[in-house]
């Protein structure tokens, strides 16, 4: 199949969050399976020198963005078996961040036709136009009601995944005629409209062919008013096109027997490599280096969707118990804040470093004991599967992706994954804490055993990437 991924972010050019993971994954293993697949991107500023000496510059074209002519350049770069396009503006792209900014309905308008008007000037009219979020969204609807006339367009087969519904887009009336040259029409109608906005990501649900999201659970849970975020009559309207493929994670980067990120790799069969990991860890963040101490590990946004909230209440009653937290992660200040204080007040037995850093979250990963990750909602999550590979078994809320990745621990059968808590509030998340110390601390046999369980798990692209193929195959043949 020719397929073609639009979206705003991709690792390792550009990330945010589990978009840029999944984009930057899933390409490659379709490559590798024999597929033509090509990636279009925005160029923002943020990218490394390194990407940026690959880079190739092809041509330019203008772009009508209302009453505005545009310039667009066009990047090129080939790696792992897949063709990335970079679209060039940099009024639009030149910033340091890649959204927040007052005109993001602009820039995306700007880009989303940009790619339309891309496909046939590279030669390339692909089977499957894969677009991801709102950011690029409005890219069915735009090949249908404003690109319509063109024949070479009229085949493509479009999917929208939703890995965040909470953002959709949403702009005033005016953008139709003032961003994308068009009437008012398909607003007046209540098509596009949502409340008093053209909604992007409606747009996307109502026009594309296939809607996914990125679990099975979230799938079933946007179509209701608790985490619908008001599109859930729209998505049970047309739940007959919706379905959920749980996201993998890439195994040759989350590889602890390869991992440059760790310096005492390690196997399922053989995890002396950890106990070490473990020890450098506890001497990174200061702490007493002790093997038969339980360790914690949150890598995350420290946000209330994540959860920590939850955390905050119950830190004091955690460190009464023998056992140690690392914190690694930034977010809102109050959050921050109250982790520092326990820093501070408990330094032999909490951790607390508020920073984004990629190599040291490889390593609390590889060297704790326990991964809490309480998320109110997780459309995915990808942290989950990464401390299970490395053996680090996860306590999450049973919500989303979070549940249908982990299997929570059976105290009868001494089966699972990983810990588990259904009901969303701080006791519970406790207590489920409290099992997972006393199984540590108690039945070192039962541990071992769920630790080889987390990494025997398949949560790679290569399993993952074949219910996109089956999802692509199912709309091409119709």
């Amino acid at each position: 199949m020719k397929i073609l991924f639009a979206a705003a972010e991709c690792a390792p050019f550009f990330k945010t969050g589990g978009l840029g993971d999944v984009v930057g994954a899933l390409p490659k293993y379709l490559a590798k399976k024999g597929h033509e697949v090509k990636v279009v991107l925005p160029y923002f500023a943020g990218m490394k020198e390194e990407y940026k000496q690959k880079l190739a510059y092809l041509f330019n074209f203008r772009v009508n963005v209302g009453w505005r002519s545009q310039y667009c350049g066009l990047m090129h770069l080939e790696q792992d078996g897949v063709e990335y396009f970079f679209i060039d503006n940099e009024y639009y792209f030149k910033r340091p961040g890649l959204y927040g900014y007052y005109d993001d309905g602009e820039r995306f308008a700007f880009f989303q036709q940009a790619v339309i008007e891309m496909m046939e000037k590279v030669n390339f009219i692909p089977d499957v136009l894969h677009v991801n979020d709102y950011h690029t969204a409005f890219i069915p609807f735009l090949l249908r009601e404003k690109y319509g006339w063109i024949n070479a367009y009229q085949q493509i087969a479009t999917v929208l995944t939703i890995h965040n519904l909470e953002f959709q887009g949403q702009y005033g009336r005016d953008v139709l005629p003032e961003l994308f040259g068009m009437d008012t029409g398909r607003y007046d109608d209540g098509t596009v409209r949502f409340g008093d906005a053209v909604n992007f990501m409606k747009a996307g649900i109502l026009y594309a062919d296939k809607i996914n999201t990125v679990s099975p659970s979230y799938a079933g849970e946007i179509q209701t008013p608790a985490f619908g975020c008001g599109l859930d009559g729209v998505l049970r309207m047309v739940n007959w096109k919706l379905s959920g493929i749980l996201n993998g994670i890439d195994y040759e980067t989350n590889n602890p027997k390869t991992d440059p990120n760790i310096k005492h790799t390690f196997t399922k069969n053989n995890l002396k490599g950890k106990a070490v990991d473990k020890a450098e860890l506890q001497q990174k963040f200061g702490l007493p280096v002790r093997k038969d101490v339980p360790l914690i590990g949150i890598v995350s946004r420290l946000t209330y969707q994540k959860g920590f909230q939850l955390v905050v209440s119950e830190m004091e009653n955690l460190l009464q118990f023998d056992v140690q937290v690392v914190v690694l992660g930034t977010g809102y200040p109050d959050l921050e804040h109250d982790f520092w204080y326990f820093g501070d007040k408990y330094p032999d037995k909490c951790g607390v470093k508020i920073d984004f850093d990629v190599n040291l979250a490889q390593e609390i990963y590889a060297g704790c004991d326990m991964f809490l990750m309480p998320s109110a909602f997780e459309p995915c999550g990808l942290s989950q599967m990464i401390s299970m590979r490395y053996g680090t078994l996860p306590i999450v809320h049973q919500i989303g992706g979070l549940k249908d990745s982990v299997e929570a621990y059976n105290p009868i059968e001494h089966t699972g994954t990983g810990f588990g808590f259904e009901e969303y509030n701080s006791f519970y998340m406790m207590e489920t804490i409290k099992q997972a110390l006393g199984v540590y601390t108690n039945e070192p046999k039962v541990w071992k055993k769920l630790v080889t369980n987390a990494m025997k798990r398949d949560s790679s692209w290569q399993t993952a990437s074949q219910s996109y193929e089956a999802l692509y195959e199912e709309i091409i043949r119709n």
